[in-house]
């Protein structure tokens, strides 16, 4: 079983990744109902928790369906992220991550993210001003290191679990790989099989089927995995992987009918979380994920992400179901970086994408 702190997540728990301006409270509800077994929050800036941003503020909603759930902070600050910890207690999560590993520039060169990467010291001592501000088990997301020069992650384990932390995910990139290439385990591996190292270790980067995370476990020995942009648009994700590793055979994949009533429910969701307006601006991003593999969907696409009206969107997805009934989906190699979250810069705003 393991366990962080008292939350006890099963054999082989699936988390998951928190991602900017995707994993908010409705893109969460669909994962949750398809498996995962720990969620996290989007990530919120330290200094906007202090100044009461309305945005900062608006990531520390969770709900009781979501549990156990994680909101994660970022800050390259000693005291604003101490106090951070304690307004993040204030609303009762199941615990309080620390994210290490935002490789873009507008969190990096201020020392946040895998910024800090750049100072494991400093590093270290924030961790410990976290875990001393707060009740909550504190876990920490972060990557291999800065560059191939500095991949020193097996010594941060050692040093953050010595002051307190319960858990740690490892991206398998350092921050100059930012999105590109192919994650690499091998340091994973060796910081789950270190004989020192007695908390969850987590493994994160390219999971995308379930043959992929067996591999993982059997040759890494990672306690779970954090799955990022596999789900996005397909929550499904969750429960083949769980299905593969029970029954050693696949799920049916799900049909037009059960993606679009998916969509639907994550399109109110936002709707009920955002307001109307918001709501249905927001869940354009998640449409062509949805419909991906349809053949000639083009026109259904442009229709949802420019009407207005949740009418008329539902007219939409309606006829979607109705024009592709006929329509079987077929298995095929991932497509990873076709996928529409591909950050297009490193100055891009949003972080984790990848997961």
């Amino acid at each position: 079983m393991v366990k962080i702190g008292n939350i006890e997540l099963g054999e082989f728990p699936l988390l998951l990744a928190p991602m900017e301006d995707v994993s908010d409270p409705p893109f969460r509800a669909v994962c949750k109902d398809s498996g995962a077994d720990l969620m996290y929050t989007e990530f919120i800036s330290s200094e906007g928790l202090i100044r009461d941003a309305i945005k900062s503020r608006q990531k520390l909603d969770i709900f009781d369906y979501e549990r156990p759930i994680g909101i994660q902070i970022f800050g390259g600050d000693e005291e604003p992220l101490a106090m951070a910890a304690q307004i993040v207690e204030a609303t009762n999560p199941d615990l309080l991550d620390i994210n290490f590993g935002c490789p873009v520039k507008k969190v990096a060169c201020k020392g946040a993210g895998a910024g800090i990467l750049k100072d494991i010291p400093k590093m270290v001592k924030l961790t410990a001003a976290v875990v001393k501000a707060t009740k909550l088990p504190v876990t920490i997301k972060t990557r291999l290191g800065w560059d191939d020069n500095t991949k020193n992650i097996e010594e941060v384990a050692e040093r953050l679990q010595d002051v307190g932390i319960k858990a740690l995910t490892i991206h398998g990139r350092t921050r100059t790989q930012m999105y590109k290439g192919s994650a690499d385990w091998t340091l994973i591996g060796k910081v789950k099989n270190n004989p020192r190292i007695n908390i969850p270790i987590f493994g994160n980067g390219d999971i995308c089927t379930p043959e992929q995370a067996i591999a993982a476990r059997a040759k890494y020995g990672v306690d779970g995995i954090m799955i990022g942009r596999a789900a996005i648009g397909y929550p499904w994700i969750f429960r083949e992987i769980k299905h593969f590793m029970q029954t050693g055979e696949h799920l049916a994949l799900p049909t037009v009918l059960e993606r679009v009533q998916v969509c639907r429910k994550h399109l109110h969701q936002s709707v009920a979380w955002k307001g109307d307006i918001v709501g249905i601006l927001e869940m354009r991003r998640h449409y062509a994920n949805y419909l991906k593999g349809l053949p000639h969907v083009k026109e259904f696409r442009q229709q949802l992400v420019t009407l207005k009206t949740l009418a008329e969107i539902e007219e939409v997805l309606d006829a979607i179901v109705i024009q592709y009934k006929d329509h079987i989906f077929e298995r095929t190699a991932p497509q990873l970086a076709e996928n529409n979250y591909l950050p297009a810069t490193d100055d891009m705003a949003g972080c984790n994408v990848y997961g």
